[in-house]
């Protein structure tokens, strides 16, 4: 993998997600420098020791350090996956004003050593949380993204894996709009191996309950895995590399990442341009008019959460 220049990574938030996402972007060599920052300093010292005994058995080395906001001024990408965690039976729209408070020290913090780089949000719930970004550090949408439906995809292509046989790389389908409840899987635009989902399923019958259950895991996976471990951490953080990845790394990739719709004001999870200058592109995604009205509707539950936060910031 090649980068075209040194790069700096200040990760904000060392829990479950955050020690997960450190650990991928030290064992894939991914990063020539890593500050971590965390309320809980402690942790983060054993958490740095430990990547670096990691990192030393690793063909390249990562430069690891117990951060401070002062490493943000020249850091290429602020990851921030602080905040309050989802509780089983809680949705990620119940945690916004908890972690919105939390937000507005983090950012405040960054923006007073005049970061310039870019942001990538994977708190709960993301797609509040990074318009709070956007809002609170006054950056242009560009430079501020979050993880959106980059892991429901990756999820949705593994159930569909699941059921046909075919590799997870070998299918390509989305899951778009809120992180979360309100998501939808574009039936209209999946292909297996190459064939669209009609056509495949003419040689090879699927009913529409097991598509119908495909969906449904895809949207419940979160819950499934909070109520038997705790939370997230693995699928997040394989996702929050890709989206690094692609920016580090200049690759014009199209993800799924939560950026900002001008038109709705909101940010959702829909297919972007991802490259070193940030969420340079959104692709308008042809739906069928059932899938449509599941997008307006998710971008309506979006705003309506956003409500709650005018007391935060002048929209």
């Amino acid at each position: 993998m090649e980068y075209t220049k040194s790069n700096k990574i200040v990760l904000i938030g060392d829990g479950a997600v955050g020690s997960s996402y450190a650990y991928t972007l030290v064992t894939q060599g991914i990063v020539d420098e890593l500050s971590i920052i965390d309320v809980n300093e402690e942790r983060v010292a054993g958490d740095i020791q430990d990547l670096a005994h990691a990192s030393a058995l690793c063909a390249k080395k990562t430069n690891l350090k117990v951060g401070t906001y002062e490493d943000c001024a020249d850091a290429d990408i602020v990851v921030i996956t602080a905040g309050v965690n989802q509780k089983p039976h809680e949705t990620r729209l119940d945690l916004v004003t908890k972690n919105t408070e939390i937000y507005k020290d983090i950012i405040s913090n960054i923006m007073a050593h005049n970061f310039s780089g870019i942001f990538i949000i994977a708190t709960n719930p993301v797609d509040i949380m990074t318009y709070v970004t956007k809002k609170l550090s006054g950056f242009p949408k560009e430079k501020v993204m979050g993880s959106g439906t980059v892991l429901d995809s990756a999820r949705f292509r593994h159930e569909l894996a699941l059921l046909t046989g075919i590799a997870p790389t070998n299918i390509d389908a989305q899951i778009i709009g809120e992180h979360g409840d309100s998501e939808l899987a574009v039936w209209s635009n999946v292909q297996i191996a190459g064939q669209s989902l009609d056509k495949y399923r003419t040689h090879y019958p699927l009913t529409e309950n097991e598509l119908n259950q495909a969906y449904i895991n895809t949207k419940e996976a979160a819950y499934h895995i909070i109520k038997a471990k705790g939370a997230t951490c693995y699928g997040i953080a394989m996702a929050l590399t890709e989206i690094t990845v692609a920016i580090l790394s200049n690759q014009n990739k199209v993800l799924t990442v939560s950026s900002y719709l001008e038109n709705n004001d909101v940010y959702i999870g829909v297919p972007t341009l991802i490259n070193r200058n940030g969420a340079m592109q959104i692709y308008e995604v042809v739906l069928n008019s059932m899938e449509e009205q599941q997008f307006k509707d998710s971008i309506l539950i979006l705003k309506d959460t956003l409500k709650k936060l005018s007391n935060y910031f002048i929209a």
